[in-house]
């Protein structure tokens, strides 16, 4: 990770990165490796389908239209006993998919994501910096 990256990622009690491929089945190897750290963590399972949600679609989001290289950082923390799970996916910035506008995209197979993560999360937002930028995701654990 780059300087840039590291400020804009969040100090949490435990942290993960991982690189990813910019390659199809590269969300699913990545959503492999959140899931067994998550199940480390004791979630409950219907938290972890969440996450693991949330993550594709920021990671699908990545691969579909950034510029790699993207990294995908999970931690958790605690803030004023508030805890919860965050979900960021850094990219070289955005880019329009090669030889297709927004409007050739099928709306039936596209557009959803961003409105996915934000009805999981707690909170979502994107921060962009001189690396490129950051989209992220907060869910809290054992919201009601």
């Amino acid at each position: 990770m780059t300087a840039a990256q590291l400020d804009a990622a969040p100090r949490g009690e435990a942290e993960h990165v991982f690189p990813l491929p910019h390659a199809p089945g590269a969300v699913s190897a990545v959503r492999h490796h959140i899931r067994q750290i998550l199940t480390g963590w004791n979630l409950a399972t219907d938290f972890t389908e969440d996450v693991l949600l949330v993550a594709s679609e920021l990671l699908t989001n990545a691969i579909v239209h950034a510029l790699p290289p993207a990294t995908l950082a999970l931690s958790r923390s605690e803030v004023d006993r508030c805890r919860a799970i965050r979900v960021e996916v850094t990219d070289m910035g955005p880019v329009s998919p090669a030889g297709l506008t927004a409007s050739a995209l099928d709306p039936d197979e596209h557009g959803r994501g961003l409105a996915i993560v934000t009805a999981l999360a707690t909170r979502c937002g994107v921060h962009v910096h001189s690396a490129g930028s950051s989209r992220w995701a907060e869910l809290q654990i054992g919201r009601g």
